[in-house]
């Protein structure tokens, strides 16, 4: 049978390293971020880039357990005391397009919108414009803004600030702000959200589109681990009642 074949980790007996990196050394001289950057890049990051990614996964770890990602792992901690992993999991198990996804859909868009300028030799705001008139004909949303909590997602601005101090302000999110304009111009003004902001700045510091949502996933387990234990500690098993409103055929012989 054929072997395995990575290019992650290498591991024998006494030694382990990462992307060639010793873990002994990483352990002494570099942080969780970096090893989380080298991973995924292929190198350890600059300073400026690891104090970016530092802000994108803080920015995702939790937002409180009304997020369904949250929720769903506070559920299966109630109804589940005997499995920590379990209830982890089922955090993890409802990210998805909607919830933790948009960060990489909106990165497909931000590269298709590049790649039409680039194609085009056409302006950022043409093709943001562009785009924006596409998915009103489709009656598609674009992803990446509207918040259903925030009118201002707080986090967007320090990440943005970040990056504008530290040089790393690019097309990414260039192309952000003026999808931002279009469809304020076009339908009505929406926020930029969570997704919408670490998937210019992902764009900018070079990930491919699905870090946008593997990158979600890595901040928010930090979060559902610190929820499941919550739920465990604070709270009854099965203390979690769902109201729920039967509307279908009445009983038979009621």
């Amino acid at each position: 049978m054929d072997p395995w074949r990575t290019a992650l980790v290498h591991a024998r007996d006494g030694r382990i390293w990462i992307r060639g990196h010793d873990v002994a050394s990483l352990m002494q001289s570099a942080t969780f971020t970096d090893t989380i950057f080298l991973l995924h890049r292929g190198r350890l990051p600059d300073t400026r880039e690891r104090r970016i990614l530092d802000a994108i996964l803080t920015a995702s770890a939790d937002h409180g357990p009304g997020a369904p990602s949250c929720a769903a792992a506070r559920l299966a901690a109630s109804g589940n005391r005997q499995s920590l992993s379990a209830a982890v999991a089922a955090g993890v198990l409802a990210i998805g397009d909607e919830h933790g996804g948009a960060g990489e859909s909106c990165m497909r868009v931000i590269a298709d919108g590049l790649g039409r300028v680039k194609a085009r030799n056409t302006s950022i705001d043409a093709a943001a414009s562009e785009i924006v008139a596409e998915a009103r004909r489709e009656a598609r949303r674009i992803p990446g803004f509207g918040h259903r909590v925030h009118s201002v997602d707080p986090r967007v601005d320090v990440l943005f600030e970040l990056a504008r101090q530290d040089g790393r302000e690019s097309d990414g999110v260039l192309f952000l702000r003026a999808l931002h304009t279009a469809i304020a111009a076009a339908v009505k003004p929406l926020p930029i959200n969570i997704d919408g902001a670490l998937a210019a700045l992902l764009h900018d510091l070079g990930f491919p589109a699905e870090a946008g949502k593997l990158l979600f996933i890595v901040a928010r387990v930090v979060g559902l681990t610190a929820e499941v234990a919550e739920e465990h500690a604070r709270e009854k098993p099965m203390r979690i009642k769902i109201p729920v409103e039967y509307d279908g055929v009445p009983p038979i012989g009621d």
